[in-house]
């Protein structure tokens, strides 16, 4: 990864992840996530967990239907299967962001684009989304039992009249990003391998630019959290625990 240069004052750190690649990180309750598709057609495959109990982590289903939204967006919380909210989407210029289509697998890989391994491409082979998590999940003793359901952001998928799952290509622009407010401490694992539903002919590789800084204040007509009832309930459940009463 190489480090980005950055002259606004507020930033505490900034990175390139390439394309292709995963990462792990401990973002700090009220600090903010911003990621950017840097040329655009990123796709950042991304879990949650709670590193003070690795045994929470994120929920897709009950982030979509408390919520009542087959997408993810601005005004979004993303919930933990502790009905705790991970973090808020507070900006988002794609629009549209997926966590139902899950990762690629080593076979899906070969299929769609060869096989390339490590000892025969070096840097150049390629990976997918699963083997990635894994990797990340490795480094906190989490496991093949540990793995969720995953966020595909800058990625959009329809369905059609019958039911199938259309992948929008190169839905994302250059420049799109999205800013996610934690509201707990988060362990974030995340890769920049393709979408499991991508249709280019050769392998993409996609960077992406990150960037952290302190949130501002959550206000009483906070947006995310005042977007219905559910995110109501969600934010006083992070209340509590933050007071040491819920486990």
């Amino acid at each position: 990864m190489i480090k980005v240069k950055t002259s606004s004052s507020n930033i505490l750190y900034a990175d390139t992840i390439n394309g292709a690649c995963h990462w792990s990180m401990r973002m700090r309750r009220g600090t903010t996530l911003r990621l950017k598709d840097i040329e655009g057609g990123a796709n950042v495959g991304m879990l949650f967990y709670n590193p003070e109990n690795l045994l929470e982590r994120y929920n897709a289903p009950d982030t979509l239907k408390c919520q009542h939204t087959f997408k993810i967006t601005k005004g979004h919380c993303l919930y933990s299967d502790m009905g705790r909210i991970f973090c808020s989407v507070v900006n988002d210029a794609a629009g549209w962001h997926e966590t139902v289509c899950g990762n690629t697998t080593k076979s899906m890989i070969t299929e769609k684009w060869g096989d390339h391994s490590y000892q025969d491409y070096r840097n150049d082979w390629y990976k997918n989304g699963y083997d990635s998590f894994l990797v990340e999940l490795a480094k906190y003793g989490l496991g093949k039992k540990d793995m969720a359901a995953n966020l595909n952001l800058f990625s959009r998928v329809e369905t059609d009249d019958q039911g199938n799952l259309n992948y929008i290509q190169n839905h994302s622009k250059a420049g799109d990003s999205i800013e996610l407010r934690f509201e707990m401490d988060t362990l974030v694992l995340l890769h920049t391998c393709p979408h499991p539903l991508n249709t280019e002919t050769n392998y993409p590789k996609k960077a992406i630019q990150y960037e952290i800084f302190v949130s501002d204040p959550v206000k009483d007509d906070d947006m995310c959290m005042n977007s219905c009832d559910e995110n109501v309930r969600g934010f006083e459940n992070n209340r509590i625990y933050h007071l040491g009463l819920g486990s």
